[in-house]
């Protein structure tokens, strides 16, 4: 983790690591829906419709993956100051909001024919839209101060807060009475669905992953780069006072 302080060798890393993912990405979404979209038997209660999930699944495994990583980031960042560690969490937030508004919206059509109501407001579906509302209240925590080391500090102090919905999105369908059917793929006693519907799933959500991981090394390299040329403008602007 230290050696990865150092912004000069995060992005040596994640120079050589982006072709891979790009490349992941590209051939695991393709074949994931393909397979899925095209190839997929229908299910026998929810028919066609149950495509969506191909789209709807990996999108709300992704909210949380990158939440809970945009977490671990922020503690990194309070407990030991790790710079590329506080630009990865703020990089990371967009994508993250992005794949929770599309969780929101696929599900929201799977359920209108399913339920027979766009929103119901169960603990799964209200958990996940306070997720997206946190997404957006961490973007709009860094834009809320000039000084980005009390802004950097105040939205790792939000993450590590919201992170406490985590397990209660996870848990919800457990804990309580919720429309939404209990884990079907990561079960103690391995998938309950066909193995025709979990690998293209499955494949989705590894194209999702390398896709984050992709413009994820897009993103910090920005992120890094706007703030060195942040610095040189503040050098610039006191050499020129001096003199």
């Amino acid at each position: 983790m230290h050696y990865l302080a150092n912004p000069a060798r995060f992005l040596r890393l994640m120079a050589a690591i982006r072709p891979w993912a790009a490349a992941v990405a590209v051939l695991c979404l393709g074949l994931g829906f393909g397979w899925g979209l095209l190839y997929s038997p229908p299910d026998y209660q929810q028919g066609e419709t149950v495509r969506i999930m191909y789209l709807h699944v990996p999108a709300a495994w992704m909210s949380l993956f990158i939440y809970a990583g945009m977490a671990l980031a922020s503690a990194a960042a309070l407990i030991w100051r790790h710079p590329v560690a506080e630009l990865a969490a703020k990089a990371s937030a967009p994508v993250g909001a992005a794949f929770t508004l599309i969780c929101l919206i696929t599900g929201s059509l799977w359920g209108k024919p399913m339920w027979g109501t766009w929103w119901v407001w169960d603990a799964r579906l209200t958990s996940m839209l306070i997720l997206f509302f946190i997404y957006l209240g961490y973007m709009a925590l860094w834009e809320a101060f000039d000084d980005p080391q009390r802004a950097g500090r105040a939205a790792a102090i939000l993450a590590l807060v919201g992170a406490v919905n985590l397990p209660v999105i996870k848990f919800s369908v457990d804990w309580w009475n919720t429309l939404h059917q209990p884990a079907s793929v990561l079960t103690l006693s391995g998938p309950k669905i066909h193995s025709d519907i979990l690998w293209p799933l499955l494949l989705v959500a590894i194209g999702c992953k390398a896709y984050y991981l992709w413009l994820l090394s897009l993103r910090v390299r920005a992120e890094i780069l706007a703030r060195q040329a942040r610095m040189l403008r503040f050098v610039a602007a006191g050499e020129g006072a001096a003199g």
